[in-house]
């Protein structure tokens, strides 16, 4: 079953990328035909929906979350999240393509750091299954322990600016997605009972829920600060809050002792990794110029499509 898990994982990091990519090459044309980049979203939004590669994005970002769901039910939380982080690799290579842009050396030396540093971190931590399901009580203590650290981060980031602010707001954004993974776990894994066990459980309305707050946090992050300060803690904060999830709630357990050190080597070629593709034009959202990438928050700027 880990080969499906993993080939399901990188299937879902693909179709969110390919997202991401098709609704920045919307944006960019309704732009280009007088949409104005200071046109507000709501207003782009009903021009956005006759766009055929918006809808196209769309319709990805749903397949994403399918492909996700069906990952979390053969495989466990603590392999499939930090495989996502893989989004970052195909939104340069589908980038790329679609806008003709080749990556430059150092961007595609951020490539081989990521891809590196996942592919250790996971030879290390070997992760394992657990239980489909959490225990009773296991949510109180896994729940109430994100929700306390996102509401520390929320207060840490209130009194700063800049960089600072989008570190923290993206951590917290991070551990929301990953609480909305194991969510989205949690109610798959009722699915084996039946339709109904699966639909009249509360994870399967709170993955929403934590989704919507994850997304809200994603966009505080974007707006407070560069991409450099925000993406290294949304792929790393995603990928080990899930680790820890996974041991709390589903009894997953990762290889300790001796591994730590190449475990730790992996976060750390993770962590480079994502401030150099985050320094890209195909993975920053400005494929369509010659210039350095737009500021998150700017109006060329592509927000960021929520990938958990």
């Amino acid at each position: 079953m880990t080969a499906i898990t993993v080939l399901l994982a990188l299937l879902a990091a693909l179709a969110n990328a390919s997202a991401s990519v098709l609704q920045r090459r919307a944006a960019v044309q309704e732009t280009d035909q007088g949409g104005g980049p200071g046109l507000s979203i709501l207003r782009r939004i009903p021009q956005l929906l006759r766009r055929r590669s918006w809808l196209a994005g769309a319709g990805m970002l749903l397949l994403s979350s399918l492909l996700q769901a069906g990952a979390l039910a053969t495989g466990s939380l603590s392999l499939v999240q930090p495989l996502l982080a893989a989004e970052l690799l195909f939104t340069l290579a589908v980038g790329s393509v679609v806008f003709r842009r080749r990556p430059d050396a150092r961007t595609w030396l951020a490539f081989v750091a990521l891809a590196g540093g996942l592919a250790l971190f996971l030879l290390a931590a070997a992760p394992t299954a657990g239980r489909d399901i959490a225990r009773p009580g296991a949510w109180l203590l896994g729940g109430g322990g994100v929700l306390g650290a996102v509401v520390l981060l929320w207060l840490a980031a209130r009194p700063v600016r800049g960089a600072s602010r989008a570190m923290l707001l993206g951590l917290a954004s991070a551990l929301c997605f990953a609480t909305t993974a194991a969510l989205l776990k949690e109610a798959v894994g009722r699915l084996a009972v039946g339709p109904a066990a699966m639909f009249g459980h509360w994870s399967l309305y709170a993955t929403g829920a934590a989704g919507l707050v994850a997304f809200v946090l994603l966009q505080g992050a974007l707006a407070a600060g560069p991409l450099t300060a925000s993406q290294p803690a949304l792929t790393l904060g995603d990928a080990l809050g899930s680790v820890i999830l996974g041991w709390v709630l589903f009894a997953e357990t990762i290889q300790l002792g001796l591994r730590m050190l190449p475990e730790a080597a992996g976060v750390a070629l993770i962590g480079a990794g994502s401030i150099g593709l985050a320094r890209a034009p195909s993975v920053g959202g400005e494929w369509d110029t010659g210039g350095p990438a737009a500021a998150p928050g700017s109006p060329t700027a592509l927000p960021r499509t929520p990938r958990r």
